[in-house]
C-alpha cells in the first residue's frame, strides 16, 4: 500500500462508518461496502481500506486482496472523465491499440493513471458489447464508435 498519507475529510468517513453499520458490519458484506465506499470516496485508498477493514472486524490483507481482485476498485483516483478504450477483439483487430496510443500521447499519461490536473485517467477494458462500432471508447456513460487515432483529438475537445 502507499506509503503518503491521505487526509479523509470527516464527514466521508462518517457515511462509511454509517455504510457499514447498514450492512451490520458483517464481514460477508465486504463486496457491497467496499462499492458503497467506492463512491463515497471515488477510489479506495489504503486509509477507507484500513476503516472497512476496522468496521468489518477483517484483516486489511482481505479488504486489499478483495480490492485488487476485482477490477472495478481502484486504488487510484479516477479523473473527472474516466477515458476506457476497449480492447476486446473486435476492436483490437480494428485499431483499437493505435488509438489507445494516442490518447497515452495526448494526455501524456499511461494506462492506469490521471492526468495532474485530475481531468482524465486512461484505462482499457475488454469489451463493451458494442463490437460493430469498433474500435470503441468511452468517456465516462459516453460511447464513441470507429474511433481513429485522428478522432482522439476531437473526443478530447469535448471535454476541454
Amino acid at each position: 500500500m502507499s506509503s503518503i498519507k491521505i487526509e479523509l475529510h470527516e464527514n466521508q468517513v462518517k457515511e462509511l462508518v454509517e455504510v457499514c453499520r447498514s450492512f451490520n458490519n458483517e464481514a460477508g458484506e465486504l463486496i457491497n461496502v467496499l462499492h458503497k465506499a467506492q463512491g463515497i470516496f471515488g477510489y479506495l485508498p489504503a486509509e477507507v481500506q484500513e476503516i472497512v477493514a476496522r468496521e468489518l472486524k477483517v484483516s486489511v490483507a482481505k479488504v486489499y486482496g478483495v480490492v485488487t481482485f476485482y477490477s472495478f476498485f481502484t486504488m487510484v483516483p479516477k479523473g473527472q472523465h474516466p477515458i476506457s478504450i476497449c480492447m476486446g477483439t473486435a476492436c483490437y483487430v480494428r485499431g483499437a491499440e493505435k488509438v489507445l496510443d494516442e490518447f497515452k500521447r495526448k494526455l501524456k499519461v499511461p494506462v492506469g493513471e490521471t492526468t495532474p490536473d485530475g481531468k482524465f485517467s486512461l484505462n482499457c477494458l475488454r469489451c463493451v458489447g458494442a463490437c460493430g462500432l469498433a474500435p470503441v471508447v468511452m468517456v465516462g456513460d459516453k460511447t464513441y464508435g470507429r474511433v481513429s487515432p485522428d478522432g482522439v483529438k476531437e473526443i478530447l475537445a469535448e471535454y476541454a
